[in-house]
């Protein structure tokens, strides 16, 4: 019991760290940028509001996905992991990953349609390293999805035979 809890401690940890540092980069680094990239580019300046709003949707299923991770360790920190709520949060986490990768897609889309004469390798392997991260998290959230659901119906199955 106490080095489950220990593990789920330090992965809240961990979770709680990458939540500040994403929050952090929502509220400090992307107006900075979206303002340098509009001195830098007047004729794009225009993009500025619309990439902000564009960005903070995109972090939107990012926090949703973290905040279910965190409930499913408090309910494995509760013994309550073989639940309906944990594979439902498993679901959603698996959705998020999913509209993470829409949104990269259309990213990568409209910054290849925008930018002509710059170089965006940078911008589209950051994109590619996004995009298959999520999808690892994807499928790996959809596997732990039909293995829960499986150990619950077994574990249904047990309780009526006793």
């Amino acid at each position: 019991m106490k080095r489950r809890h220990a593990s789920t401690l330090f992965l809240k940890a961990v979770l709680l760290l990458i939540a500040g540092v994403a929050l952090a980069l929502c509220v400090f680094g992307l107006p900075g940028m979206a303002a340098m990239d509009a001195q830098l580019h007047p004729e794009t300046a225009y993009l500025q509001y619309p990439f902000l709003i564009a960005a903070y949707i995109f972090f939107l299923p990012f926090f949703i996905a973290l905040h279910q991770t965190f409930r499913l360790l408090t309910f494995i920190d509760r013994g309550e992991a073989f639940s309906d709520v944990a594979v439902k949060g498993l679901k959603t986490i698996k959705y998020c990953a999913l509209t993470i990768i829409a949104f990269i897609v259309l990213g990568e889309g409209a910054t290849i349609a925008l930018i002509r004469d710059d170089d965006i390798t940078h911008i589209i392997t950051i994109g590619v390293l996004i995009t298959f991260g999520s999808s690892v998290i994807a499928i790996f959230a959809g596997l732990l999805q039909k293995l829960l659901k499986d150990a619950i119906r077994m574990k249904s199955e047990n309780d009526l035979i006793v």
